[in-house]
């Protein structure tokens, strides 16, 4: 055990240095006079440094030729390299941890299937007629009887084989008659419509507008029909064209589409009605206004007062998330032409 007594300034410290030849461990500042910070023990060689610097320069009181001689300037240093520590005492800097991103998994088989969609199909064909033919082979180069024979083991056995054999063929066959059919998006077939209600306010035209314009840019919506209070709110998108009329849309029958079945169905069970593909329900007789190839339509209750019809352009097109977006939009539409049910039931008087 060595100590070293230096007088810096005002300040007066101890410090003890003690070594272990093994393994030299522990280093630690003693405080004896001021307000100087104690250091616990620190392993010897860590990546962890400590310096203390001093805001004056000392020199030492007498230099003895018994010490060695220290640096000018202690200072505390944790993992930060210091300009004024000197090059046999830099310090050594952390370095960033290196991680191991995970990366997806790839499943080889299920790419190779989708890629040979045609082979994968046919392959039971040609594996049910390779065992046909290696059955029939054996028995050809063996001697068997052609005749298959009860008793014996080898008839038995090859029995079984033509069995599983025929199997794979038929398996191929409806393989092949058997596809899942493409969907493909439609273009509607009508004339481009836009009526909007004009006893609203503006900030309801533009509620109204803003719905149309989210609707058509973010889903597969191609055609939208509000109906609120027996009044036709708003006719936007791609409409029927009337028969009678040349390049106008056919105008939607309020009355006469509140008192169908679709729209009863709707206003009594109060949830939202999917109609995936609007061609399976003879329903679609009830919507002349809409495109004659709409493909799926949504019919989103608007309280108990009216109804927002909503058509696309490709079947099964409006996924589960669309379905959940709309009926919040449906609860805001009702709560904004709530507030003007007065004004339209008046309008529905007039058209009267």
């Amino acid at each position: 055990m060595r100590q070293l007594i230096l007088n810096i300034n005002d300040f007066q410290f101890i410090f003890s240095l003690k070594a272990e030849k093994a393994k030299g461990r522990f280093i630690r500042l003693l405080p004896a006079f001021g307000n100087a910070k104690l250091m616990t023990s620190m392993e010897a060689g860590s990546l962890l440094k400590c310096r203390f610097l001093t805001s004056t320069s000392f020199r030492p009181a007498a230099k003895s030729s018994s010490f060695p001689s220290l640096p000018p300037i202690f200072s505390f240093h944790f993992g930060v390299s210091s300009s004024s520590s000197s090059s046999s005492h830099s310090p050594i800097t952390n370095s960033k941890p290196n991680y191991r991103v995970p990366k997806p998994k790839r499943d080889w088989i299920a790419d190779w299937v989708s890629q040979n969609d045609d082979t994968v199909r046919t392959l039971p064909i040609y594996i049910g007629a390779a065992s046909l033919l290696v059955v029939l082979f054996n028995r050809a180069l063996y001697g068997i009887a052609p005749v298959a024979d009860a008793s014996s083991s080898q008839s038995r056995a090859d029995l079984l084989t033509v069995a599983l054999a025929v199997t794979n063929v038929l398996t191929g066959l409806v393989w092949l008659s058997i596809r899942p059919k493409s969907i493909a998006t439609v273009d509607p077939q009508g004339v481009e419509c836009k009526r909007v209600c004009s006893p609203l306010p503006d900030y309801a035209v533009t509620e109204l507008l803003w719905v149309w314009e989210s609707l058509s840019d973010v889903t597969r919506c191609r055609s939208l029909v509000i109906v609120y209070e027996n009044v036709c709110v708003l006719q936007i998108g791609c409409a029927a064209e009337a028969s009678s009329r040349k390049g106008e849309a056919v105008n939607v029958d309020a009355d006469k589409l509140m008192r169908g079945t679709l729209y009863q169905g709707v206003i009594k069970s109060g949830a939202q009605s999917y109609l995936a593909n609007l061609s399976l329900y003879p329903g679609k007789s009830e919507l002349p206004f809409l495109p004659s190839n709409t493909q799926a339509v949504i019919l989103q209750p608007l309280g108990d007062k009216g109804i927002a019809i909503i058509g696309g352009d490709t079947i099964r097109g409006f996924t589960t998330s669309d379905q959940a977006w709309i009926t919040l939009i449906g609860e805001k539409l009702d709560s904004t032409l709530a507030k003007h049910a007065r004004q339209l039931q008046l309008t529905s008087q007039d058209s009267i």
